[in-house]
């Protein structure tokens, strides 16, 4: 098999035509089967190529015969196999990336340093420091010993590191190194006009230095930028590779840590599942912050919402229609709305007052440029896998659309998070009802975890401070729960019809002030079950907007952000994980109302 011959060299001189050459440079090396990278710029050309001995010397021939290029230098190695995939040639501003200007390597740069001469001033004891002008990930594989490194991830950081290191420094010998010499010729000048009096560049850098004298005063390997990932110091490739997940080089030691999973992780970027689990959460409060910053529902929209034509509604008016549907509103109100434009079919053209409707169609009703209430969009993640979702909702937030209510949800705000994903919740609070909810991921764990609410497979423990002071620290509540909702959408007890429902509670303190902090544990879940119960028992919530003391109702039904709160928290809750089929338990942090209950 022959020989693959792999070149590295860069020239700073100035290149005309940059449009011309680059296509073609690029058909040539396709031609020759050449592999790698060439960067041109206006202020010369870097590359890295392999392939065939005599296709290597066809492109060399090429670059010197272009005006200022004559004298291309080159170090040149050998592998057993191409170490790039595909060949690029491209444009940039600078062939090296660094960001200063009046730095022009191609008319002046730093003194240069022999590789052999560097060897003779090493082995004489010569005082000097060597400065390392890498990144950290390759000094990681390997260095020339004793040398100064400067903590960078990019050689555009590099003007920052210097201007850190010590004053002192200005006055002594400084040899810099890299790879291949080219960081050195932006780096040097650049420190000389920041006040360093003696700086030299190692000539052709690492590669230069294995290729005249070998290792000596090095210790490990030297990074490259292709799939050998590094070279010894007789500029033979290593077994050093590169983790696939950060790009960390590794050695071989490395490579045995139990930590190391090809493709996956290394010992520098592995996370255990707590870890990970954090890190993403971290991730997705950023992105909670940026979705609800503003709240959606603050921005005017058009929101609309659906009618459907019930079946004996069939072959009445639109007008007929909406009065039976909803009846709380006259019919002047839907002449109106009609007269104006805002009734629409799902085609959002207007319908009018007269037009006839078939049961089982659907049209729109336009609420134009509408700006909802404010809502509390302070979202908390506690825990987050492939499955399940759980959450500390803030109050008040409602978690669908309903009443004023469209965008400004919790059900819109984690569309945005977790798109293109739509979550979904497997139980519901109340818009100002603080707590734990659990959301799944998919529609498929969706069907996996409601049925444990339906089954009673799913123990809820809410905090709940009330009104008054109960005489037994231990009660319950039997009291069956109407099924139709009253003025606020509120429920009331119904001895005749009503749902089964029961409650217990558990007195966990009582204060000064003449409320009581409970426990709650519903058994059933039955529409403000918790709520409802208390009042029935004579004990209302504190910060309930609905059901307040003396069995008498509120006149609204969602608070605002800065009323106080209902005091109701969602505490804890235990179920069957939805993947893992084990028992899980959730809890969330009690709100500053409850104080410390686990006291």
């Amino acid at each position: 098999m022959k020989k693959i011959i792999n070149i590295a060299a860069y020239k700073f001189a100035p290149l005309p035509e940059l449009r011309l050459l680059r296509p073609r440079l690029l058909a040539l090396c396709q031609g020759w089967e050449l592999k790698g990278t060439i960067l041109l710029s206006a202020e010369g050309i870097n590359l890295f190529v392999a392939g065939a001995a005599d296709k290597i010397e066809l492109l060399l021939a090429e670059l010197r015969s272009l005006p200022g290029l004559e004298n291309f230098p080159v170090k040149a190695s050998e592998t057993e196999h191409q170490p790039f995939t595909r060949m690029l040639v491209r444009i940039k501003k600078e062939i090296i990336a660094f960001g200063v200007e009046g730095i022009d390597p191609g008319q002046r740069t730093s003194p240069k340093l022999a590789a052999r001469d560097l060897k003779q001033w090493l082995d004489e004891g010569r005082p000097v420091t060597l400065l390392d002008t890498r990144n950290d990930y390759e000094v990681k594989l390997g260095t020339f010993k004793n040398a100064l490194t400067v903590g960078i991830d990019h050689f555009r950081e590099f003007p920052n590191a210097v201007r850190q290191l010590p004053a002192a420094l200005k006055e002594q010998p400084i040899v810099m190194f890299c790879t291949g010499g080219i960081r050195c010729e932006k780096a040097g000048p650049f420190m000389e006009r920041e006040g360093f009096k003696n700086i030299f560049q190692l000539d052709g850098g690492i590669l230069k230095y294995f290729e005249d004298c070998g290792g000596a005063h090095y210790e490990g390997e030297c990074f490259v930028f292709d799939q050998r990932v590094g070279l010894d110091p007789s500029l033979h490739e290593t077994e050093s590779v590169q983790c696939f997940q950060c790009q960390t080089p590794l050695t071989l030691a490395d490579q045995k840590d139990i930590r190391y999973v090809p493709n996956a992780s290394c010992p520098f970027c592995f996370k255990t599942p707590a870890e990970q689990m954090a890190l993403n959460i971290a991730l997705r409060h950023a992105a909670i912050q940026r979705a609800t910053t503003p709240m959606p529902g603050s921005v005017p929209h058009d929101n609309f919402k659906h009618v459907n034509v019930p079946a004996d509604c069939d072959g009445k008016t639109l007008l007929e229609t909406l009065c039976r549907v909803v009846k709380h509103l006259p019919a002047a109100h839907w002449e109106c709305e009609c007269a104006g434009g805002l009734m629409l079919n799902l085609q959002h053209e207007p319908v009018a007052a007269a037009h006839l409707v078939r049961a089982g169609e659907r049209y729109l009703h336009k609420f134009p440029s509408v700006i909802e209430p404010d809502v509390n969009g302070r979202v908390e993640i506690l825990h987050e896998d492939e499955a399940l979702i759980v959450l500390n909702k803030p109050a008040p937030l409602p978690i669908h659309i309903g009443g004023r209510y469209y965008r400004n949800t919790l059900q819109q705000i984690l569309n945005t998070v977790y798109h293109p994903q739509k979550p979904h919740p497997a139980h519901r609070l109340d818009a100002n009802t603080t707590g734990l909810m659990l959301i799944t991921r998919t529609r498929h764990f969706a069907g996996k975890l409601q049925p444990q609410f339906a089954n009673g497979g799913v123990e809820k423990l809410y905090l709940v401070r009330v009104q008054g002071q109960p005489r037994t620290d231990t009660f319950s509540c039997d009291a069956p729960i109407s099924t139709v909702s009253g003025a606020l959408g509120s429920r009331t007890v119904d001895e005749e019809s009503g749902l089964a429902a029961r409650t217990e509670f558990r007195v966990l303190q009582k204060n000064a002030d003449g409320t009581t902090l409970l426990e709650a544990r519903p058994l059933t879940g039955r529409t403000n079950q918790i709520r409802v119960h208390l009042w029935h028992l004579g004990f209302p919530v504190c910060g309930d907007p609905v059901y307040l003391a003396g069995n008498n109702f509120g006149e609204r039904q969602t608070l605002q952000v800065e009323d106080a709160p209902l005091c109701l928290h969602a505490w804890k809750i235990s179920c069957t994980h939805p993947l893992t089929k084990l028992p899980v338990a959730f809890t969330a942090p009690p709100p500053s109302w409850a104080g410390d209950p686990a006291n």
